[in-house]
C-alpha cells in the first residue's frame, strides 16, 4: 500500500478544493465479510493537471468521472489515478465492495457471543477511511458529507448527524458541516439506547443489547459528566458546539480508549462496566468523556492541517479533559491520577531512543506511517504537561483568550502550530514562540536537583538544571508534626523560576541553568520541588529530604506532593540511583496508610509490573511477591469495615496477581467471594483462573467450563488469556499458533493470548519462543497491518525475558529493512526497556 507523504497532501490541497461526498454503504445484502460502497465527490481543481483518490476495495467494480468510465484496472495498490483534469468542477462516482474488519480498522463487524446480534462501526483514523469507501484522504481536504446505510431489519444507525430511518428502510444522516475524511463515523446494529436532551441537542448513549443491564446502571452518572463538561466547555470557549447533535456509542474490540467522531464518539465498550469498579476507574472513564468533548473543538472545529500537529489534537484534549473534570464534576483529584499513572507514560517515552518533540519541525513526519508512531505518551502526557506549564507561566486568563482566538481565526479549517502561537501571542505580552521552541521543539526530560544550606538564621536553596527549557515550579516546605513525628505538616509553599540556557556553549552533561532563594528559619525536614507538578521534569530529594521520604512518606499532607514523590521515587530506580528492592520496601512501609486510591494504585503498578516482574533477578522475584502478598494483605485488613471498597478491590486484584501459591484464590474461587467480601465478579472470577492458570493449578476443562458459564466477549477473552498462560508446551503450542499462524483471531482476542503467553514463572518452557518471535511476528506484522502490529510489539513481545541475549536479538531484528514501522517502533521501545531492566539489574 502507498502511504501518503507531506509533500504529495501539500500538492493535492494546492490543486483541489473538495466541496462535498454523497456515501452510500449497503450492510444488508454483501454477507459476513463484504459489503456496497458507492461514493460520490463533488470536487473543483483549481488548474489542469492529474491526481489521486485513495481506496482499498475488495472488488473495484466502477468508476465514472464526470459522466465518463474509468478503467477500474488503473487502480494500483490503494490509489487511483485521475488524469488529465481540467480546470473547474468535477463529479467522481465510485463503486465498489469492500472488506469488514476484525482488527478494529475500518468498517468493523462483529458477532456478539452472548446472543448471537451483529454489530459494525467505523475506525477511520489516519488512512483508513479508504477501507470504507473512496478519498480524498487527508485532513485538510475538509468537506461536508452526506451518507445513507441500508442495513437489516431491526438495526440502527448512528453517523456524525441525526439519522433518520426513510420509507425504503434506508437510513439517512444529516449533511454535516466541513469535517475532516478521518472523522467521518458510522455504528450500525441492534444497540441498545439511552437518550435524552440537553442545551436544545438530542445526546445518547449506546450499546450492544447484552451490556444494557451495566449502561443503564450507569447512564445517569454518564449524562452528569457529559453535561457538566459541555456546560464547562462554554464558559470557556466562545464558539458555541459546532454540531448537531452528541452521541457516544460503546463499542465492541475498540483498539483506543475512544475517538472523537464529531457527534459520534465511540468509546472501547470495556467502560460499560460488567464488574465491580474502583472510582478511580470511573473518573478515568469521565476524564475521556472530558477529552473526546474537548475534540469537538480541538480536532474537529479546527483541524491539524498535517499529522506533524498532531499535539494541537491530543496535547489539548488531554489538558482540557482533567482540568475540566476538576472544575466542572465530583472528580476534584484528577491531576493526581495524571502525575502518577499518565504522566510516567510521558516520561517513560521520552527517555527512549525513539523520543520525538512534542511538535515536530516541519518535515519531520513525511508520511502517514510516520505519523502514526506519535500516538504516544509524548503527544498526549507530555504535551499535556507542557500546556499545564504554559498555564502556569501565562495565566489562565491570556491563556483561553489565545485558544478564543484561535478557534475564531479557524474554524471548519485547518490550522498549524505556527497558526496556533501567532493566536497566543496576540494575547499576551510574553514571548511564546522561543516558549514554544525550548517546550515543544525539543526532546527528553529535564532534571531538577535541590541543594539545601543553612547560615545566618535562614535556610538557602540552590535548583540546579540538567536540561535546556524554562520552568515555574512550586517548592514545598514541610516540618514534621511535632506531635506525631510520622505526619508532617506544610510550613510554605512558594514559586520559583529555574532559568532556560543561554547560549553559551556547555558539556552535554553539565548544569543548563541554576535559581537560588533565601529562606528565613531552619531548613525543612522535606523540600519538594515541583509539589504541585505544574511543570514537567524529574526531581530530585536532597540528602535529608530523600530520607525523609522514606520514613515519612505516608505523612505528607497533600496527594498531589505524594504522588510527586513517588514518581521521584519511580525515576530513581528506572535510573539506577535507587534499588528496586528499596521501593518496594518503602511501599510496604507506607502504602497501607495512603488515602489516594489513585497513588495506590500507581505504585502497585509499578511494583508489581516493572519491579517484581523485570527489574528484579528471577531468584528475587518470589521475596517480592511475598512482600506484595502482604502489603495487600495489610490493605484487606484495613479495609474489613466496608468503608473503602475500591482500596478493597484494588487490594484484592493485586493479591490475586501476587499469589505463589493457588490455596488462598482456589478457595475463594470455590466459594464465589473474598472473605469479608466482595462478591466474586466476572472480572475477578477470570483475573483468579487466569493466575491458577500460570500457576499450573486449572486445566482446559476448567477454562471451558468457566466460559460455559460467561459466555460473552469478555469471558472468551478471558478464556484465550488463561489457555495461553497454561505452563504446557502443547497449551503454548497452541497459543502460538493462534496468534502467529493462523491469522483469525481478532484484535482483542489476538491481545488477550498474547497478554496470557508470556509468564515470568515459566522461563524454561518459554525460552525457545524467544527466538522465534522475532521470526513469526515480522511477517505477521506483513501479513495482518498496523493494528495487529502494534498489539504484537506490545503485548506478544517477550518482555519477562531479560538478558543480554535477548537484547541482541531485538537488536538484530532492528536491523531489517521489511518491518513494518508500526512494529519497528514498538520494538525499538522494548528493546530500550530491556536494555534498561538489564542497567537496573546491575
Amino acid at each position: 500500500m502507498s502511504v501518503l507523504t507531506r509533500d504529495e497532501a501539500q500538492t493535492r490541497a494546492q490543486f483541489l478544493d473538495v466541496q462535498r461526498y454523497r456515501i452510500e454503504l449497503d450492510l444488508a445484502t454483501g454477507g459476513e465479510d463484504t459489503f456496497a460502497s458507492r461514493t460520490t465527490i463533488h470536487f473543483t481543481a483549481r488548474t489542469a493537471g492529474d491526481t489521486f483518490v485513495e481506496l482499498k476495495p475488495a472488488i473495484l467494480r466502477s468508476v465514472t468521472l464526470d459522466g465518463q468510465p474509468l478503467d477500474p484496472e488503473t487502480l494500483t495498490e490503494n490509489r487511483l489515478a485521475l488524469t488529465h483534469l481540467t480546470a473547474g468542477p468535477h463529479e467522481l462516482h465510485v463503486d465498489a465492495v469492500m472488506n469488514y474488519s476484525h482488527t478494529g480498522e475500518g468498517l468493523h463487524r462483529f458477532t456478539d457471543p452472548a446472543d448471537g446480534e451483529t454489530y459494525a462501526y467505523t475506525q477511520l483514523f489516519m488512512e483508513d477511511v479508504q477501507r470504507v469507501f473512496a478519498a480524498f484522504d487527508q485532513p485538510d481536504l475538509k468537506a461536508a458529507f452526506d451518507l445513507t446505510v441500508k442495513a437489516p431489519d431491526g438495526w440502527k444507525v448512528l453517523a456524525n448527524g441525526i439519522t433518520e430511518q426513510q420509507d425504503d428502510g434506508r437510513w439517512k444522516a444529516a449533511t454535516t458541516p466541513l469535517i475532516s475524511t478521518y472523522l467521518v463515523a458510522l455504528a450500525a446494529g441492534p444497540w441498545h439506547s439511552v437518550t435524552t436532551e440537553h442545551a436544545g441537542l438530542p445526546f445518547g448513549l449506546h450499546c450492544r443489547r447484552s451490556l444494557a443491564p451495566h449502561l443503564d446502571a450507569d447512564a445517569d452518572e454518564l449524562f452528569e459528566v457529559t453535561r457538566q463538561c459541555y456546560d464547562r466547555y462554554h464558559e470557556k470557549f466562545d464558539e458555541p458546539y459546532p454540531f448537531d447533535s452528541y452521541d457516544q456509542a460503546f463499542v465492541p474490540e475498540f483498539n483506543a480508549g475512544a475517538m472523537e467522531n464529531p457527534g459520534l464518539v465511540t468509546f472501547r465498550d470495556e467502560f460499560v462496566y460488567r464488574s465491580a469498579v474502583t472510582d478511580t476507574e470511573r473518573q478515568t472513564r469521565a476524564m475521556v468523556i472530558a477529552h473526546e468533548m474537548a475534540h469537538m473543538w480541538f480536532g474537529d472545529l479546527v483541524t491539524l492541517q498535517w499529522w506533524d500537529d498532531i499535539w494541537l489534537n491530543e496535547s489539548f484534549a488531554e489538558y482540557m479533559g482533567y482540568q475540566t473534570l476538576t472544575e466542572a464534576t465530583r472528580f476534584t483529584e484528577t491531576w493526581v491520577d495524571f502525575g502518577i499513572a499518565r504522566k510516567a507514560w510521558g516520561y517513560d517515552a521520552d527517555q527512549r531512543p525513539t523520543t520525538h518533540p512534542v511538535a515536530p519541525a516541519p518535515g519531520a513526519v513525511p508520511d502517514t506511517a510516520s505519523a502514526m508512531l506519535n500516538f504516544d505518551g509524548i503527544s498526549y502526557a507530555k504535551g499535556a504537561s507542557a500546556l499545564r506549564q504554559l498555564v502556569a507561566w501565562l495565566g489562565e486568563k491570556d491563556f483561553l483568550a489565545g485558544i478564543n482566538t484561535h478557534f475564531n481565526r479557524h474554524k471548519f479549517a485547518n490550522a498549524t502550530l505556527a497558526d496556533f502561537i501567532d493566536s497566543l501571542a496576540s494575547t499576551t505580552d510574553r514571548d511564546v514562540h522561543a516558549w514554544a521552541q525550548r517546550w515543544l521543539g525539543t526532546t527528553g526530560v529535564d532534571t531538577l536537583t535541590p541543594t539545601v544550606t543553612e547560615a545566618d538564621g535562614n535556610w538557602h536553596l540552590t535548583v540546579t538544571q540538567h536540561g535546556d527549557r524554562p520552568h515555574r515550579l512550586t517548592v514545598g516546605a514541610y516540618d514534621r508534626d511535632i506531635n506525631d513525628g510520622r505526619h508532617l505538616i506544610l510550613r510554605e509553599r512558594f514559586d520559583i523560576d529555574v532559568p532556560q540556557a543561554t547560549d553559551a556553549p556547555r558539556a552535554t552533561d553539565a548544569p543548563q541553568g541554576e535559581a537560588a532563594t533565601a529562606r528565613p528559619g531552619r531548613r525543612p525536614a522535606l523540600l519538594v520541588l515541583n509539589d504541585q507538578d505544574l511543570t514537567y521534569a524529574k526531581v530530585r530529594l536532597d540528602d535529608t529530604s530523600a530520607e525523609t521520604t522514606l520514613r515519612s512518606l505516608a505523612g505528607v499532607p497533600d496527594a498531589l506532593t505524594r504522588a510527586v514523590l513517588w514518581n521521584t521515587l519511580r525515576d530513581m530506580v528506572r535510573d539506577g540511583e535507587l534499588p528496586p528492592a528499596a521501593y518496594l520496601e518503602t511501599a510496604r512501609a507506607h502504602l497501607a496508610e495512603e488515602a489516594d486510591l489513585a497513588v495506590v494504585q500507581g505504585v502497585l503498578t509499578f511494583a508489581a509490573t516493572q519491579i517484581t516482574n523485570r527489574y528484579l533477578a528471577a531468584a528475587d522475584r518470589p521475596a517480592a511477591l511475598a512482600l506484595l502478598t502482604d502489603l495487600t494483605r495489610a490493605l484487606l485488613r484495613r479495609t474489613e469495615d466496608g468503608s473503602n471498597p475500591g482500596l478493597r478491590l484494588t487490594a484484592v486484584r493485586h493479591f490475586i496477581d501476587a499469589a505463589a501459591q493457588p490455596d488462598t484464590i482456589r478457595g475463594w474461587l470455590e466459594e464465589g467471594s473474598v472473605p469479608g467480601g466482595p462478591e466474586l465478579d466476572p472480572e475477578l472470577r477470570w483475573r483468579i483462573l487466569t493466575r491458577l492458570a500460570v500457576l499450573g493449578a486449572t486445566d482446559d476443562k476448567e477454562i471451558a467450563a468457566a466460559l460455559a458459564a460467561d459466555p460473552s466477549a469478555t469471558g472468551e477473552e478471558g478464556a484465550a488469556r488463561c489457555r495461553a498462560a497454561l505452563p504446557t508446551p502443547a497449551a503454548k503450542e497452541a497459543a502460538w499458533t493462534a496468534m502467529f499462524q493462523s491469522d483469525t483471531l481478532s484484535n482483542h482476542l489476538f491481545t488477550a493470548t498474547a497478554q496470557g503467553f508470556w509468564q515470568p514463572e515459566q522461563a524454561d518452557i518459554l525460552q525457545p519462543y524467544v527466538t522465534r518471535y522475532y521470526q513469526d511476528a515480522v511477517p505477521l506484522a506483513a501479513r495482518r497491518g498496523p493494528a495487529i502490529a502494534e498489539a504484537a510489539g506490545r503485548y506478544a513481545f517477550p518482555a519477562p525475558v531479560v538478558d543480554a541475549d535477548a537484547v541482541h536479538l531485538g537488536e538484530t531484528c532492528l536491523d531489517r529493512a521489511d518491518l513494518l514501522p508500526a512494529l519497528r517502533r514498538k520494538l525499538a521501545d522494548q528493546v530500550d526497556d530491556l536494555r534498561r531492566a538489564l542497567t537496573v539489574r546491575s
